[in-house]
């Protein structure tokens, strides 16, 4: 889940911002949250991602996604990726 920064000075790899919608910027806040990482990291290893979240993590993040989201246009592989 490490970012992409090559990129991080190039106006036009924030474009997408001007268009998001309130869903779309607190993903991007969130995905980028060491904690949030952390957490991942261990759904992962437990073999649990596409499951519902655990009550502690849904109540830690206070988030609850119908559908995966994503920034760049293409489909996550993982829910929570």
């Amino acid at each position: 889940m490490r970012p992409d920064t090559s990129r991080w000075r190039v106006e036009s790899a924030y474009r997408f911002m001007d268009e998001a919608g309130v869903d779309h910027l607190a993903w991007e806040c969130l995905r980028r949250n060491g904690d949030y990482q952390q957490d991942y990291r261990e759904l992962r290893r437990a073999d649990r991602l596409g499951k519902p979240l655990p009550e502690t993590m849904e109540s830690r993040w206070g988030l609850r996604f119908r559908g995966p989201a994503t920034s760049d246009g293409r489909r996550p592989t993982d829910l929570l990726e």
